[in-house]
């Protein structure tokens, strides 16, 4: 199965995306959308799991979205520092128990297996800025795992 991650559109969906997730079966958007229009965009590509971030003031999305694809536990929320849960995450992951945790708002790139848990940020996806780099992720699940692969914007 192939799952597109995307992050902090901040009210721009780059056209790159939807040749970048041809093929995958669900996506995952872990806050800052910018406006609604954005999921209804990417719901064309695939279903989309999507989270409020801090900056989505009014967006009918919630702040923690578990779901279960491919046979996996998956968790999204917007603000993680993988190395120390806050305390509206510490529940959530405890209750859940995700193979992986997909999150955003540094605008960075991170792919690292945190007690267990992979903790995954798509980085930066909206509106191009100077020397900002601009990604989305992919994620190829099979029997053998999970595999991220990075694709610039």
């Amino acid at each position: 199965m192939k799952i597109g991650v995307i992050s902090d559109t901040h009210g721009f969906l780059d056209g790159k995306v939807f040749d970048l997730f041809a093929g995958v079966e669900h996506i995952l958007h872990a806050g800052d959308i910018g406006y609604s229009s954005i999921i209804l965009e990417l719901e064309t590509i695939a279903p989309v799991t999507a989270v409020n971030g801090n900056t989505d003031l009014g967006l009918p999305f919630r702040e923690s979205e578990a779901v279960e694809l491919d046979g996996r536990k998956f968790l999204v929320h917007h603000i993680v520092n993988p190395f120390a849960w806050s305390d509206r995450l510490k529940p959530r992951m405890a209750r859940d128990k995700p193979e992986v945790v997909v999150f955003g708002h540094t605008h960075k790139r991170f792919n690292e297996i945190v007690s267990g848990v992979l903790f995954l940020n798509p980085g930066y996806s909206g509106k191009p800025k100077l020397e900002t780099d601009r990604s989305v992720a992919v994620l190829h699940c099979d029997k053998k795992g999970i595999r991220v692969e990075y694709l610039e914007l």
